[in-house]
């Protein structure tokens, strides 16, 4: 052991990690982007056929858990099912009208999705069925090209269309693994999203409340406004009081069912009562003759095929791509959310990319049957939560009774009054508005909370495409913010240990003489590497006056922490060989402390180790502190030596 070994026994080599051929790098860089759960690791080992029975469990998850069904479960599923079937019925006519598409379709969409996904989705909370957003996104988007009323068998054809594409789309995420994308919608923009189209979908009815027949196709607030109070002598007083009575009994209910909780099932029968109720009292009184507009007529039977109406061939068709990809995104964002949101609740995990072959599947099968657009809604997920759901079966026992429905009872839904509806999808659009979500957003992270609100402000005073184009830009901007400006911080030593933290959140660490010590927080890369640069530059200069002010000992040493820069490209290495020089000129030493193995290997292929030296490389900051002290203090006493310096570095 030679004398500075003895002096300074504590550091270590900094490795450098061996290099990987590139088709094997990248190899390993593709896998954990796409794969990151390693779906493939329970097929090794495996004879063939196991490989086969494991596969059909993967993409058909029912043949996983129904050899375990018991009775109990169905018994559970029974009861949950029959509940969410009691909300999907009114909920699906709703929907089909908020996308002007007509009603029964809303039937049609409640039947076949549900069975597709009690098959092949992972979620035991899940409910499947039409959603308010998407319906409105429908209507909307399709809308501003083709008049429902005008041309309903193009626009409806359209939707099929779209519901195709929306589905394929999903389908193509999962089986590609490229269930990140939907990552890019953060928690932020969602809320902000979900309360903007809330409000949007609550202001529209106002035109099944006040009973009017002509209305703005437009869906911002200045269009909404402007419709209503052009036509205030077209207001019908029947219509809107009978709106608001069955609004206050539909939030009434809500409101107890919170309060006791294991009355859930009040809220969850509340729509279905309000529909009964208000049909009687239509049929009753003759009010159809008096300004209250009903359904009318529902097609009896089961979904027709609908194959050969997808309008392939349509000029419209770069439309229907268009408004299938952008519902189903948000279709994806808002199930996949709901899902694992339940799962979390029971413990138990879903697979993203399996939701959304489901979700696809479900979706193209759909549009095969004359259903439209179908994800996880919120409300009806919750309802089969709370009702005591066990498996997915709780799907198929909705469908069921969709199906009867279907087949025996639409006749009983001709005198349905359009306001009961309205006042139904204003009572589920209200518990979309999350305020608490807005306040805690605002609490915790104020920019966090901006995307949330421009989202919400697109939405209203825009249009739902805006407001979510603006929420996802302003999110994607603080993600280049972030990479384009990283943080930088001065670490001091926490008396009394080794540990060297950032001095403005420990205000009891103390600065080291004549070392100043860095922490870059983020990796290194073109976008930063410049500003990172000038950062690194400027707070040398600030040290250099702090210490001349104070009269303290010049500083002769700059470490920079590299722990958290976990990857690095040329440019931040071109960054890292011109701070050195600038260092060097300054008549400083540079110091590098914990640089990953991405670092270290990059650092090492570009001859960066060599210019700079291994010796100044340290495996943690409290060694590189104590090589800088240790050669401060031989300085006094002594010429130095890069051979004296090199502390075990050999």
């Amino acid at each position: 052991m030679s004398n500075v070994d003895y002096m300074y026994p504590c550091a270590h080599r900094v490795a450098i990690p061996p290099s990987k051929p590139f088709f094997k790098s990248l190899k390993g860089s593709l896998k954990e982007t796409f794969f990151p759960d390693d779906p493939l690791r329970q097929f090794k080992n495996q004879p063939p056929s196991r490989k086969f029975v494991l596969a059909l469990q993967y993409l058909l998850p029912i043949l996983e858990w129904a050899p375990r069904y018991t009775f109990q479960f169905f018994k559970a599923d029974l009861i949950a099912g029959i509940t969410i079937a009691s909300l999907a019925i009114p909920q699906g006519i709703s929907y089909a009208k908020l996308a002007n598409l007509p009603p029964i379709l809303g039937l049609y969409s409640s039947f076949v999705p549900p069975l597709v996904y009690a098959m092949m989705g992972s979620s035991r909370d899940l409910a499947v069925g039409t959603v308010a957003v998407a319906s409105l996104l429908t209507a909307s988007m399709l809308g501003r090209e083709v008049n429902a009323i005008e041309q309903p068998k193009l626009y409806l054809h359209l939707a099929f269309a779209a519901t195709f594409f929306a589905g394929v789309f999903q389908a193509a995420l999962g089986f590609l693994r490229l269930g990140f994308i939907v990552d890019f919608l953060s928690h932020a923009t969602i809320v902000g999203f979900m309360a903007g189209a809330a409000t949007v979908v609550c202001l529209q009815q106002l035109k099944g409340i006040l009973g009017l027949e002509h209305f703005t196709h437009g869906t911002d607030l200045v269009s909404v406004m402007r419709s209503i109070f052009t036509q205030t002598h077209q207001w019908r007083w029947e219509s809107g009081v009978l709106g608001c009575v069955f609004l206050f009994f539909l939030l009434l209910t809500r409101y107890l069912s919170k309060r006791r909780p294991r009355f859930f099932w009040i809220s969850a029968m509340a729509p279905l009562t309000s529909v009964i109720l208000g049909s009687l009292l239509v049929y009753l009184t003759h009010a159809e003759k008096h300004g209250v507009q009903i359904i009318g007529h529902l097609k009896q039977g089961l979904n027709p095929p609908s194959l050969m109406s997808l309008e392939f061939g349509s000029e419209y068709l770069m439309l229907a791509i268009r408004t299938g990809i952008i519902t189903g995104v948000i279709a994806l964002a808002e199930g996949i959310a709901v899902g694992r949101s339940f799962a979390m609740f029971k413990n138990y995990h879903i697979d993203g990319n399996k939701e959304m072959i489901a979700f696809g599947m479900m979706n193209i099968a759909g549009s095969f049957t004359s259903c439209y657009l179908t994800t996880g809604p919120f409300s009806r997920s919750a309802v089969n939560f709370n009702a005591g759901c066990k498996t997915a079966v709780s799907n198929i026992v909705m469908a069921t009774a969709v199906m009867i429905t279907l087949l025996f009872l639409t006749p009983l839904f001709h005198y349905t009054p359009i306001v009961v509806l309205a006042s139904i999808i204003i009572g589920a659009m209200l518990g979309l508005i999350d305020y608490d979500a807005a306040i805690h957003l605002w609490n915790i992270d104020k920019f966090d909370f901006v995307v949330c609100i421009s989202a919400y402000i697109g939405v209203v005073f825009g249009s739902v495409e805006i407001g979510l184009v603006i929420a996802v830009a302003i999110s994607m901007l603080r993600v280049l913010l972030f990479i384009a400006r990283p943080r930088t911080f001065i670490l001091g030593n926490i008396p009394n240990s080794m540990i060297y933290r950032n001095i403005d959140q420990y205000p009891v660490a103390n600065s080291v003489p004549g070392v100043l010590i860095l922490q870059i927080d983020a990796p290194i890369y073109f976008a930063n590497a410049s500003y990172l640069r000038e950062r690194i530059s400027r707070w040398i200069d600030e040290e250099e006056d702090r210490l001349k002010s104070s009269g303290e000992n010049s500083l002769q040493y700059v470490i920079l922490d590299m722990g958290p820069v976990g990857s690095i490209d040329t440019s931040g290495i071109s960054m890292l060989e011109e701070v050195k020089k600038s260092i060097d000129r300054r008549g400083l030493k540079m110091a590098l402390a914990n640089p990953g193995s991405e670092v270290m290997k990059k650092l090492d292929k570009s001859n960066f180790i060599e210019n700079l030296g291994q010796e100044w490389i340290y495996l943690t900051v409290g060694e590189a502190v104590g090589a800088c002290n240790f050669m401060l203090h031989t300085c006094k006493s002594g010429p130095v030596t890069m051979e004296t310096t090199h502390v075990n570095n050999v």
